[in-house]
């Protein structure tokens, strides 16, 4: 079992796409991220981090799965029922590709309406609509942010004249 093979596996699911998060995560996504997709699993690709894989299991086998040698809550993630696979023959190639089946179909169920309507298009369809909102969401981090309430009240109050007293 190696990283290649993961991605062999979580490909093959319905609309999983893959980003390098964090400098050396391989992140697998339900739904593309850029229109409301989640993460469902991912891989340490050079090897300096803690575990080989990391996936979501749900809250019902979150505890079964920790009680297994070689499996262990993974840090930042626990509290959304994510394990750490520490070594990759803490579970048999079976049980990986079960488990990451699981991840997968747990996180799409979560996908606002929104997400799976899109996801739900035709091919053709769901791309453009995919690269349209990735033009927004472009747009919008070069567009010039407006100033928040507190900053927009403590301006007006540096430039408000005195009364005098």
């Amino acid at each position: 079992m190696d990283n290649e093979r993961i991605r062999e596996i979580c490909l093959a699911l319905p609309h999983v796409t893959e980003t390098v998060n964090w400098g050396h995560h391989l992140v697998y996504w339900a739904g593309d991220r850029d229109i409301g997709g989640k993460m469902f699993a991912m891989t340490d690709l050079d090897g300096a981090g803690i575990g080989v894989l990391w996936f979501h299991c749900g809250a019902e086998r979150f505890h079964e799965l920790l009680e297994r040698e070689g499996i262990c809550a993974s840090p930042y993630l626990a509290k959304a029922h994510w394990v750490t696979i520490e070594r990759w023959s803490a579970l048999r190639l079976r049980e990986i590709e079960d488990e990451l089946k699981r991840a997968h179909a747990l996180i799409f169920e979560k996908l606002p309406p929104r997400t799976k309507a899109i996801l739900a298009l035709p091919e053709k369809e769901r791309a453009k609509a995919i690269r349209e909102r990735k033009k927004k969401l472009v747009a919008r981090t070069k567009a010039p942010s407006k100033p928040s309430t507190a900053e927009a009240t403590s301006r007006a109050a540096r430039t408000r004249p005195k009364k005098p007293r």
